[in-house]
C-alpha cells in the first residue's frame, strides 16, 4: 500500500483529503506543522509527501529541503499561493509538482499517480486468481490467456483494485465508472458489469473468490 505523508495545517483539509485517499488505496500519516512533518518522515517509510507552503509553524519550503536531503521520493507541493515565485521556488527545492487550493481530489490522485510512475512506485499489476492486471499496458490475462475487458468492465476492475481492503458501496462504484469516461450508468448496468466481469475472471462465477459481494453493502475484492 502506498503511504502518503499529507503536511497541511487546516483541520477540515487533512480530514477531508485523508478521508478521499485512503478511499483510493493509500495509506495517510499526516503532519501540522515543519516540525513534525520531519519528524514523521524519518521514523517511517513515505512513498509521497503532500505538502502545504505556508505552515503555522514554519514553511513548506523548508520541509521540501529536509526531505529530499533524506531521500529523494515525490513531493508535491498544494498551495493556495499563485504566484509565479512560490511555484518556482518549490521546483527548485525539488518539488516533482504542485497544485493550487482549491483543487479537485480526482486530479490530485491522478497527478501522484503520475509522479509515483516517474518514481516507479505506482503498482504496477496486480495479481488474483490466476488473474493478473498489467496496469501499465492495461491488459488482463487469466491463466496467461489474454481476457478483452470493454472500458467500463477494465475501469470496474480497476475501482476494486485501487480500494483492495475495502468494501466499495454501489454508489461509489457507480461514481467511479461513470465520472471516469462520462457515460451514463446506472445501477441495474452495474449488476450486469459485475457479472460480466465474474464470467470473465471467475473460475466459477457462482462462486467467486476475486469479486465478493458483501450483503447490503457492496463489493470488495477477495482476500
Amino acid at each position: 500500500m502506498t503511504r502518503v505523508l499529507i503536511v497541511e495545517d487546516d483541520g477540515a483539509i487533512v480530514k477531508a483529503l485523508s478521508d478521499y485517499l485512503a478511499g483510493e488505496g493509500f495509506l495517510c500519516l499526516t503532519a501540522n506543522g515543519q516540525e513534525r512533518a520531519i519528524k514523521l518522515f524519518s521514523e517511517n517509510e513515505i512513498d509521497i509527501v503532500l505538502l502545504d507552503i505556508a505552515l503555522g509553524d514554519g514553511s513548506g519550503f523548508v520541509v521540501c529541503s529536509a526531505i529530499k536531503g533524506m531521500r529523494d521520493i515525490p513531493v508535491i507541493f498544494l498551495t493556495a499561493s499563485g504566484d509565479e515565485h512560490s511555484v518556482v521556488a518549490g521546483l527548485e527545492l525539488g518539488a516533482d509538482d504542485y497544485i493550487a487550493k482549491p483543487f479537485r481530489p480526482r486530479e490530485l490522485v491522478s497527478r501522484m499517480r503520475t509522479v509515483l510512475r516517474r518514481y516507479g512506485k505506482a503498482q504496477q499489476t496486480f495479481e488474483m486468481g490466476g488473474v493478473r492486471v498489467d496496469i501499465e499496458k492495461a491488459a488482463v490475462t487469466k491463466n496467461g490467456e489474454e481476457v478483452f475487458l470493454s472500458a467500463l468492465e477494465y475501469r470496474l476492475l480497476l475501482a476494486l483494485i485501487n480500494n483492495r481492503g475495502r468494501t466499495l458501496t454501489r454508489a461509489q462504484l457507480l461514481a467511479y465508472i461513470w465520472d471516469a469516461g462520462g457515460d451514463f450508468v446506472n445501477d441495474n448496468t452495474l449488476t450486469v458489469y459485475i457479472k460480466r466481469l465474474r464470467d470473465k475472471l471467475e473460475d466459477d462465477p457462482r462462486d467467486p473468490i476475486i469479486i465478493k459481494t458483501v450483503r447490503s453493502m457492496g463489493y470488495r475484492l477477495g482476500e
